[in-house]
């Protein structure tokens, strides 16, 4: 069942003051539009400013119910392959970012993740761990789970670096590349 995910601040990716360079109407009837992805749930979103109000990137801006400061809508969600040029280079940063700052929640995936199905383990679908990881980790964890990232790749052996893994499997999923969903929209 799917459950529908919403964001309550967002993190700037790009700001286009004059709308998109392909809108094609007249410059008066345009208006500025920001690519943002949601700061808990890695949801790709293009929101409307208000009026005069100018976003950076990496600005974090308050898009849930009630009084917002900067933002006059949320146009929808929009997908990878809508970003701009700039919003995809700051993506990967952004990413790292992130992850470092929510540490406890991916260690927390890896000391519980689980099977997909009776050939699948959700450790599996992140880049760089294969069946010996796999079991490697399953293994470690049962002895005592993991406390952060160094502790997971002091304990498995040639274990690949896990933040990278982890915003590799974030952009796979944003790139729709796979139909599991471990990061984005949960």
């Amino acid at each position: 069942m799917n459950r529908i995910v919403r964001e309550e601040k967002a993190i700037i990716l790009d700001f286009l003051p004059n709308g998109y360079p392909s809108d094609t109407r007249p410059a008066h009837m345009k208006t500025a539009v920001a690519q943002a992805m949601g700061a808990n749930h890695f949801i790709l979103l293009e929101i409307v400013p208000k009026k005069g109000v100018f976003l950076k990137f990496e600005q974090e801006v308050y898009m849930g119910e009630g009084k917002r400061e900067e933002v006059h809508h949320i146009s929808g969600r929009i997908n990878f392959l809508r970003l701009t040029q700039t919003a995809k280079m700051n993506l990967e940063d952004l990413l790292k970012k992130l992850v470092t700052a929510s540490e406890e929640k991916f260690i927390e995936f890896f000391n519980k993740a689980g099977p997909i199905n009776a050939r699948r383990h959700q450790l599996e679908l992140i880049p760089g761990i294969g069946k010996k990881h796999m079991w490697e980790i399953l293994e470690k964890r049962e002895e005592k789970p993991f406390e952060n990232f160094k502790d997971l790749k002091e304990r498995v052996k040639l274990m690949p670096n896990p933040e990278s893994a982890i915003i590799k499997r974030i952009i796979l999923e944003l790139n729709e590349e796979d139909k599991h969903r471990l990061f984005v929209g949960n």
